[in-house]
C-alpha cells in the first residue's frame, strides 16, 4: 500500500513537466479569475466570505455549494478531461483517483482559497471609496 501511495505522488509530481504542462498554469488562472469575479459579486451583494460561509451558514450551504459549482464546475471537468488525456498518453493507463486529486488542486483549491479574500478586499475598497467620497 505504501508503494502505491508513493508511486501515485511521484506520478502526480511529474505531471507539470510532461505533455499538457501548460494546463498547470492556465487552469489555476481561470479558477482565480472566477474566484475574483464571484468574490466581487459577493461583496456587492453584502454576502459573507464564501469558504467561511460554507461552515457557518448551514441553512444556505446547499445554495452556496451550487453557486460555487456553477462557477468552477466547467474548469474542474476540463481539468479532469485533460488529466485523463495526459494519463492515456504518458502512463498508458487511467488512474481516476489521481485525476480527482489533480483536478481538485488545479481548479477547486485556488477558487476556495481566493473567493473569500476577494470578497474582503472588495468590501474594504467599497467602504474606503464611500468614505473618501464624503
Amino acid at each position: 500500500m505504501d508503494n502505491l501511495v508513493s508511486q501515485a505522488w511521484h506520478e502526480i509530481a511529474a505531471r507539470p513537466e510532461g505533455p499538457l504542462a501548460l494546463r498547470f498554469y492556465l487552469q489555476p488562472l481561470m479558477a482565480t479569475f472566477f474566484a475574483l469575479r464571484d468574490g466581487l459579486k459577493d461583496a456587492r451583494s453584502n454576502r459573507p466570505p464564501y469558504f467561511w460561509a460554507l461552515f457557518t451558514h448551514s441553512t444556505h450551504r446547499k445554495e452556496l455549494v451550487r453557486n460555487g459549482w456553477q462557477s468552477i464546475g466547467k474548469i474542474f471537468i476540463a481539468s479532469m478531461a485533460l488529466d485523463l488525456v495526459y494519463q492515456a498518453i504518458v502512463l498508458d493507463w487511467l488512474r481516476p483517483l489521481q485525476t480527482i486529486v489533480v483536478a481538485s488542486m488545479l481548479a477547486i483549491a485556488p477558487y476556495l482559497t481566493l473567493r473569500g479574500p476577494a470578497n474582503r478586499a472588495a468590501r474594504k475598497w467599497i467602504s474606503w471609496k464611500s468614505c473618501s467620497l464624503r
